[in-house]
């Protein structure tokens, strides 16, 4: 990885994290003041247990889907050869990894403990701020953990955190005003459209809305406080930015960053951007996405000050962090940060990654930054989403799967269930295709043909992903 893109971002004195701790003291409860101590420690190593020689390393990956599959696809072909479990897991999961046999976040952290597990990844964002969060729990446990505590995860849990976050230091974003019902949006869009609407909390990647006039404004403001369709919870009214969009994905560990494989992702349902938001239809990943010029300045605007924003506001991080960017005019700028690997961005950045991802991610949260360890190849890879009936308003489960046993590159299965000898679909997103290449026409080229091979009843699929906005 060249050495540009490896970075540490000074802190601002030794008793920086001891001082924050004092002050969880007064405004937060005692557990919380213990994890600010153990950041301020140097990676907790004397908490944690060491991988023995005569064990293989224990990897527990939380998450049920394409990602997660993705992931544990990677970290399996990881030269230590580790042993994976994986909670809640899939169907499809469950042929690479074990079942972890709990129901809960807190049988989950007990049955780690007892299974002696060397790392705990948090692929899926919900369980970094449930309860008192995976992280903090792990903390507590001795349990080295991938993925920040419920804190620093707020970055993606609130907007309205992540844009006074932006704001505070001066990172460049688009202007919104943060709302608490219909009436005070109407005033806050005063009019002006197009306008962006964001629901200020998670809702797997469909809490946004890009709305061209009133109508459609009023649709969105109906689904947030008449319908609730995401839960209770405040509403963003956000500048309207243009520009192509780009995710750049860091690891950070603390006060030092390595920044990843760059790619884009289609979050429109229907060719040519038409089409409700998704989570996303489609991605394509390389280094050479964005060229090295436009890289810097997002590292310096951007990366830099965010992960010297997390330690001056004493908010600890060790984890991968997404920033989803819109490259305008006036140069880049924040959308959102996401506090874990996109989906579907990481099933077509896993596939170009090469070394060893297990140690990585282990001395990563053991607070020993080690960017030697992985690297990514200078291919395109491509990646194809396969949609259910309904998609993404609802979602079709039962239809059987046809084709899986002809397509010759990787599919992640996002969505499905094993029936018997055959897969059945099983959520909105089903099936992530991907391909690879040395250039981007032999890549989206194949994962295209790929993806022609698989079928089922509503399937929903885009035939432009890596054509346009290219």
């Amino acid at each position: 990885m060249p050495p540009s893109l490896q970075r540490s971002v000074p802190c601002a004195d030794d008793d920086f994290f001891r001082h924050i701790a004092q002050r969880f003291l007064q405004v937060k409860s005692h557990f919380l003041m213990r994890i600010a101590l153990c950041c301020a420690q140097k990676g907790l190593q004397g908490g944690y247990k060491s991988v023995t020689m005569s064990g293989a390393m224990k990897i527990a990956v939380i998450g049920k889907g394409g990602r997660e599959h993705a992931l544990i696809k990677t970290l399996a072909a990881s030269p230590v050869q580790p042993q994976i479990f994986s909670f809640p897991g899939s169907d499809a999961i469950f042929q690479v990894a074990r079942s972890i046999p709990v129901k809960n976040l807190h049988e989950l952290i007990e049955w780690m403990k007892a299974e002696g597990i060397d790392l705990c990844l948090a692929g899926e964002e919900s369980y970094l701020v449930k309860d008192e969060g995976l992280a903090n729990l792990c903390a507590e446990a001795g349990i080295p953990c991938w993925g920040p505590c419920k804190e620093s995860a707020q970055l993606e849990a609130s907007k309205d955190f992540a844009k006074q976050f932006l704001m505070r230091h001066g990172i460049p974003t688009g202007r919104a005003q943060t709302v608490s019902s219909a009436d005070e949006a109407r005033v806050a869009i005063g009019g002006q459209y197009p306008t962006v609407l964001k629901f200020d909390g998670l809702a797997a990647g469909k809490g946004v809305a890009v709305c061209p006039d009133a109508t459609s404004a009023e649709a969105f403001l109906s689904e947030v406080f008449v319908q609730k369709r995401f839960g209770e919870g405040r509403l963003l009214v956000e500048e309207f930015l243009t520009g192509p969009e780009i995710s750049i994905f860091a690891a950070v560990c603390a006060e030092r960053y390595l920044i990843l494989c760059p790619a884009r992702d289609y979050k429109r349902l229907k060719d040519g951007d038409e089409g409700p938001n998704t989570g996303g239809m489609g991605a394509v990943a390389s280094r050479r996405l964005a060229d090295a010029a436009t890289l810097e300045v997002i590292e310096k605007t951007i990366v830099a000050p965010t992960v010297a924003g997390l330690s001056k506001d004493g908010l600890p991080y060790r984890g991968f962090l997404y920033f989803g960017l819109m490259l305008t005019p006036d140069g880049p700028k924040v959308i959102e940060y996401n506090c874990r690997f996109g989906d579907p961005e990481c099933e077509a950045v896993m596939p170009l990654l090469r070394g060893d991802l297990a140690s990585f991610c282990l001395s990563g949260a053991r607070g020993e930054f080690r960017p030697d360890l992985i690297d990514f190849s200078e291919d395109w890879s491509v990646c194809c989403i396969l949609a259910s009936a309904g998609y993404p308003v609802s979602s079709h489960s039962g239809d059987t799967i046809s084709g899986l046993e002809n397509v010759e590159t990787p599919v992640f299965h996002c969505g499905t269930k094993r029936v018997g000898n055959t897969w059945q679909t099983a959520g909105g997103r089903v099936l992530a295709v991907v391909a690879t290449g040395n250039t981007l026409d032999a890549a989206r080229t194949a994962a295209h043909h790929e993806a022609d091979k698989i079928s089922f009843d509503g399937l929903q699929r885009r035939s432009d992903i890596a054509y346009k906005n290219i």
